[in-house]
């Protein structure tokens, strides 16, 4: 079981979708999970609301988690989100410890 998962929530306005869908998958997610040193990367579309995507990143530990997202390395990610995608899709970012889990 993770212990810690990084959670990035973006808000996407729908002309916008079919090319941010592309480009999280192709460009941003692999990336980001290199850069990151995840075990695992994955990304979901909210059903409830169309317009909200969520990335998720698997970590070991929350002491791995905080490491990875406050280095160096996830500046140049940023910094390309903003590039690519400026004020048109506001995002916010959590790290959430898995305190519970019930399995089969």
């Amino acid at each position: 079981m993770a212990s810690v998962l990084f959670a990035v929530r973006a808000e996407v306005p729908e002309a916008e979708r079919a090319r941010f869908d592309h480009w999280y998958e192709t460009d941003h997610l692999p990336w980001a999970k290199r850069e990151f040193g995840a075990r695992r990367a994955w990304r979901c579309w909210s059903r409830s609301d169309p317009g909200v995507h969520v990335a998720f990143y698997e970590f070991d530990s929350l002491a791995a988690a905080e490491a990875a997202t406050s280095s160096e390395k996830v500046k140049p990610l940023v910094a390309d989100f903003d590039r690519v995608w400026g004020d048109r899709v506001p995002r916010r970012r959590a790290i959430l410890e898995i305190v519970q889990e019930i399995a089969p």
